[in-house]
């Protein structure tokens, strides 16, 4: 198991990931951590999402709903997905209107508590797509727009395997670009990448 890291070295990492265009950002972030409450995961699958990009929320511009995508990086985007599912995303890049989604944790905190919340006591199940994840994780509007680097939220780097690169799942625009990124091999992904 590795060190803990200084408050200032985890702060330098953490920024440097935050200020990352979306789809740098959203490869360095597997194998990261991430826990609202003590309760999380390794981060194994994520999707970046720029605001050039039609299939972003932030593509048309600001909006009430996306508002928090044109703030400072470092905070979390939270929306319904076709009015069931939540979905969290974290906002980086050097300019406003790009974010990653959240796509699927390795289950390593608060299993008790995500296995009441899931009703499943799976392992695999728990947090293997974005709205399981928030499902497990207890995220809702609520947690919109704060910061992901301070409580109740905890963000720590961490050690990823190898990535697997892919498109992205559940969209119909630019449904070519290589975005989606995961651990491969990962038995928490929300969906295995194709073969190479």
């Amino acid at each position: 198991m590795a060190a803990p890291y200084s408050p200032s070295d985890l702060a330098a990492r953490q920024a440097e990931l935050f200020t990352s265009p979306s789809h740098l950002a959203a490869r360095m972030m597997i194998g990261w951590t991430i826990a609202l409450d003590g309760v999380g995961g390794r981060i194994v699958e994520t999707e970046a999402y720029h605001y050039s990009d039609p299939a972003s929320h932030s593509f048309s511009g600001p909006t009430p709903r996306n508002a928090v995508m044109f703030g400072p990086p470092g905070v979390i985007y939270v929306y319904r997905s076709y009015g069931i599912h939540w979905c969290m995303n974290l906002v980086c890049g050097d300019e406003p209107g790009s974010a990653v989604l959240l796509r699927a944790l390795e289950p390593t905190e608060g299993l008790d508590l995500m296995i009441a919340r899931r009703g499943l006591e799976a392992p695999r199940l728990l947090c293997s797509g974005p709205g399981r994840l928030c499902q497990a994780l207890g995220v809702t509007r609520a947690q919109n727009g704060m910061k992901a680097f301070e409580p109740p939220f905890a963000l720590t780097p961490g050690p990823a395997g190898k990535i697997a690169v892919g498109p992205r799942i559940g969209i119909t625009k630019a449904v070519d670009v290589p975005w989606r990124f995961g651990e491969a091999g990962s038995r928490f992904l929300s969906k295995p990448f194709p073969k190479a």
